[in-house]
């Protein structure tokens, strides 16, 4: 199995902790870090500078397609980010944790 790295940002941190949990609870993902981020983007013609929530979820190849798909049905943004990082090195102990936690 390979590791796959999914990120997105949210708003603000109850968006991000009810879709996290589920995913965690139905092993979809092994673990979801999520921290709190400054963000300066383009938007409507305006630079705006926002506080969001970095989210990234930790999976295996095979559950990718369900994650994104539920990423986008669940995400309060118009057009939110969901970009997928490749692992092309991973430490043996927690690939096995990871392949362990997920369905």
């Amino acid at each position: 199995m390979k590791p796959v790295i999914i990120i997105s940002t949210y708003p603000d941190k109850k968006s991000i902790l009810k879709i996290a949990k589920e995913l965690v609870k139905n092993k979809t993902v092994a673990c979801v870090n999520i921290s709190k981020i400054s963000s300066i983007y383009s938007w409507n013609k305006k630079i705006e500078n926002t506080s969001e929530y970095l989210a990234i979820f930790k999976t295996l190849t095979k559950n990718k397609k369900f994650l994104k798909k539920r990423i986008q049905e669940t995400h309060p943004y118009d057009v939110p980010e969901i970009a997928e990082i490749y692992i092309s090195s991973i430490n043996k102990p927690y690939l096995n944790w990871l392949t362990e936690s997920t369905i």
